[in-house]
């Protein structure tokens, strides 16, 4: 019995990590892709740099808490992030749902948001070596920025975006499944582009807003965990323990949105009529 269920786990184990693989070659063949995507984050880095550091100098050297090094490293990293996390750009989902090749997934012997999750992942690993690396080196050429001080920081960060990551494909999954419903998300893809960014802390940090509405949407909304938490862990804003309670505040939204995520697919699946039967 013991060993019958040992082997059932390592051959799930060697699944998740064989679709992971999968995902981190697909992306990888788009090369020019990546190197566009590299430079253009590269290039709206300076922007968004020089227009916080602009706020932190008319405000004494500080802005909402932060120095101006901690805003840079704040921008660099978030511009590196964006491609990691991936707000935007995810409908494959919906258009299997539209052209009723979804049913094919169904068949399969490992659940769909498994199978998503797992490509996704393989896709953020591709990702932190392509578009995660050169924002983050190009930054500290040209700017004075945050190194941690705090020998957990680094790990903290670490798993602190991997997180973000489970989270933000949990969201885009979710924005896909209401094709079930729906059958053209465009009206809830830009809801989400638009909400994802301003509130994930992608345009200007989430505490530069006062205290009674960004505290409320750390705690009831997922956004903040997107963006703002890792980040905000790695210029180490706050004391060591709230670090670890921002993080713990990302652990439970990633179990929730993940279990939604099961949740709507099984709702979605007696809703499913695929064309021609």
């Amino acid at each position: 019995m013991g060993l019958s269920l040992n082997r059932n786990v390592i051959a799930r184990f060697r699944t998740f990590a064989a679709i992971t693989g999968s995902g981190y070659r697909r992306y990888s063949t788009y090369r020019q892709a990546t190197i566009a995507g590299a430079f253009t984050n590269t290039v709206f880095g300076f922007l968004r740099c020089y227009v916080l550091l602009a706020a932190a100098s008319g405000a004494s050297g500080l802005a909402a808490g932060y120095s101006g090094a901690q805003l840079a490293t704040f921008v660099w990293v978030g511009q590196g992030m964006l491609a990691v996390v991936l707000l935007w750009g995810w409908t494959e989902l919906a258009d299997r749902i539209r052209t009723g090749e979804v049913a094919s997934d169904l068949l399969r012997p490992i659940h769909p948001v498994t199978n998503y999750l797992a490509a996704d992942l393989g896709r953020a690993a591709y990702a932190l070596g392509t578009r995660f690396l050169p924002p983050v080196l190009v930054g500290p050429i040209f700017f004075d920025v945050y190194l941690p001080t705090r020998w957990f920081t680094g790990p903290l960060f670490a798993l602190s975006l991997a997180l973000a990551v489970v989270i933000c494909f949990g969201c885009r999954y979710l924005v896909n499944l209401t094709a079930f419903w729906l059958h053209d998300i465009r009206g809830p893809m830009m809801f989400w582009a638009l909400s994802s960014g301003v509130l994930a802390g992608l345009y200007f940090p989430l505490r530069f807003l006062p205290e009674w509405a960004y505290l409320p949407l750390w705690l009831a909304t997922p956004f903040p965990s997107l963006l703002q938490t890792p980040l905000d862990v790695l210029v180490e804003r706050d004391a060591a323990g709230t670090q670890l309670g921002l993080v713990a505040v990302q652990l439970v939204w990633a179990g929730l949105i993940l279990a939604a995520c099961r949740l709507a697919q099984r709702r979605a699946e007696r809703r499913l009529v695929v064309q021609g039967g």
